[in-house]
């Protein structure tokens, strides 16, 4: 248990639920600017796919500004303001970047423009929501029930993005500018008024922050939490595990319809698959959790089966039709799925070790890094594909020879973890003094 923190403060199952509602909020905001603007500027308006790309990476590479907003909450000692005004700001972002996508209709320079604004925020508004969210969630979420609630949230967030998408699917039809304005608001407001209500009580009072003439500047208190040896190498860890994992999102529909024959709507249902196949590794490692193995236990085993699955898929680009494609991907959903929840829920767990009143920069630094990677992996994937199917000129093994490259990322994330040391730490009174007296 953290130090200054009794039973009394720890979040039950409703206030989880609660989190993952903010969560679902979150995610249903950043779906429609991610997807739905994207296919609107490219079939609709006969736009580059390099515009929305850069867009999506630009959002990504905001977010190095996640520890600099953890560290504004670990000042202040509460969570839910920087949530809130996240939320705000994201939003504004979300419905600037319809109003832009509307513009580029008319006139595209000036809506190019816009978007690129609006892009921006929706990035500041990500990092300063989703740091605090993930703060608040691993400072009062008690050690039994960490995996669960992860798992509960981010499933929460799941259904976020397949309601919204869904409901606003069927809503922009006929399209229209001004039917795709109404329809990003209408989600915008709706989701950030359910995350007022969510929050609404749940954090209480500020909790034990540190005083504000003892807190160093931003840079100092960075360069302290990356000198602590677990959070470096989490950092990593969360940047090789997640360059991996993304790499394969923008090239395993491609290669389906390439290598497979795969129809557009029969490699859709394959994402489906997929996805499946996460949240059934979800609820596996909530499930089973710690009574069948550590949470290290379960990220190592999780990114090597992730590079097992990705080694499978080498064998289906080598052999094409009689591979069972299908299920490979679903195992490879299962595998993706249980190294992310147990990654998340060692995330909860180092966020509170080392020294004190920096959760918010580490669990910022670690947004970062998963951003960050989430920005280069589909860049990775896709233009080693087609630097592979030049060199090799066998769209099949060029597909087969980035599978490969991903199954060594998920190796050596898998190394990277035996090295982290995520066993709960107890503090004794001599400890926390010690700490009290370093902790500028």
């Amino acid at each position: 248990m953290t130090a200054g923190r009794t039973p009394g403060d720890d979040f039950g199952w409703l206030g989880i639920v609660r989190l993952g509602l903010v969560q679902a909020a979150i995610g249903a905001m950043v779906v429609l600017t991610t997807s739905t603007l994207n296919r609107v500027m490219v079939v609709e308006l006969g736009l580059p796919a390099l515009l929305p790309g850069l867009l999506v990476a630009l959002h990504y590479m905001v977010q190095v500004l996640r520890p600099r907003m953890g560290f504004g909450s670990d000042v202040g000692g509460r969570r839910t303001p920087w949530i809130v005004g996240g939320l705000a700001v994201l939003g504004t972002g979300g419905i600037g970047a319809a109003a832009a996508t509307a513009l580029m209709g008319t006139s595209p320079v000036a809506g190019i423009a816009l978007a690129l604004l609006c892009f921006l925020l929706i990035g500041v508004g990500v990092s300063a929501s989703g740091t605090s969210l993930l703060v608040l969630l691993a400072k009062r979420v008690p050690e039994g029930r960490r995996a669960p609630a992860a798992t509960i949230v981010w499933m929460m967030m799941i259904v976020g993005f397949a309601v919204t998408a869904g409901v606003a699917g069927r809503l922009l039809d006929p399209y229209s500018p001004a039917r795709l304005l109404a329809v990003m608001a209408g989600a915008c407001v709706i989701a950030f008024v359910l995350a007022l209500v969510a929050l609404r009580g749940l954090e209480g009072e500020a909790r034990a922050a540190p005083p504000r003439d003892t807190m160093p500047p931003f840079l100092q208190a960075l360069k302290q939490v990356w000198a602590e040896h677990d959070a470096r190498r989490f950092t990593v860890f969360i940047f090789v595990s997640m360059l991996a994992y993304s790499a394969q999102d923008l090239i395993l529909e491609p290669f389906a319809g390439t290598v497979f024959g795969y129809t557009p709507g029969q490699s859709t249902a394959l994402s489906g698959v997929q996805h499946g196949g996460v949240l059934a590794g979800m609820i596996l490692v909530a499930l089973a959790g710690q009574r069948f193995g550590s949470l290290r236990a379960w990220t190592v085993g999780g990114c090597i089966a992730s590079a097992l699955a990705l080694a499978s898929l080498v064998g289906a680009g080598l052999h094409g039709g009689a591979w069972p494609f299908r299920e490979t991907v679903f195992l490879l959903g299962v595998a993706n799925g249980a190294f992310s929840i147990a990654a998340i829920g060692s995330m909860m767990r180092l966020a509170g070790q080392g020294r004190a009143g920096r959760e918010g920069v580490r669990m910022g630094l670690w947004g970062a890094g998963q951003a960050i990677a989430f920005g280069f992996g589909g860049l990775l994937g896709t233009a080693a594909s087609d630097v592979a199917r030049w060199l090799i000129g066998s769209p099949a093994a060029a597909y087969a020879s980035v599978f490969a490259l991903e199954a060594l990322l998920f190796v050596a994330a898998a190394w990277l973890a035996t090295r982290i040391d995520v066993a709960p730490q107890a503090r004794s009174p001599r400890h926390a003094l010690k700490q009290a007296e370093v902790s500028p």
